[in-house]
């Protein structure tokens, strides 16, 4: 069974606290953390639903047409392929806002110190998630920098 906590019960004796103006901007930021992961959900809906009409749809579009042939349909496939990854990379950070969200509504409303730590812990999980992400991101565009350079220098010599 789980124990509730108040939430200024492990602060005090660390001289922090959480004024009730603290708890309003927190619980401002549920708010608007909840209704901007519902658009992530729903954004993700619609781009879930594009992926499975280009996949039934586009592919027999361009089954007929003999210019595109067999290139046409694989260049559909790899573009559902690339919409199925943001997808899935959309998808988790968007449960984490959600979940920070709801749990911080909840622990503001009950007092739950243990809650608002779930909460805080999906934040950091958000934080997280982006971060390694943009690290990723920025490594792979240091690859294809020095790529580009590497490529281009053996232009010269060509």
């Amino acid at each position: 069974m789980e124990t509730s906590y108040p939430l200024d019960d492990n602060f005090t004796t660390s001289g922090v606290q959480i004024t009730e103006e603290i708890k309003s901007y927190l619980y401002e930021m549920a708010k608007w953390g909840k209704f901007l992961s519902i658009m992530g959900f729903i954004f993700i809906g619609f781009m879930a639903f594009g992926v499975l009409s280009l996949l039934f749809v586009g592919g027999t579009a361009l089954a007929g047409l003999d210019e595109f042939g067999a290139a046409g349909g694989l260049g559909f496939g790899f573009i559902a392929i690339l919409y199925g990854l943001m997808i899935v990379l959309y998808f988790f950070p968007t449960l984490y806002l959600y979940r920070f969200s709801d749990k911080v509504k909840i622990a503001l409303n009950t007092d739950d110190q243990l809650t608002l730590s779930e909460g805080f812990r999906n934040l950091k999980s958000l934080f997280k998630f982006w971060g390694i992400f943009t690290a990723i991101l920025l490594g792979f565009y240091a690859i294809l920098f020095i790529g580009s350079i590497f490529i281009g220098g053996l232009g010269m010599f060509l």
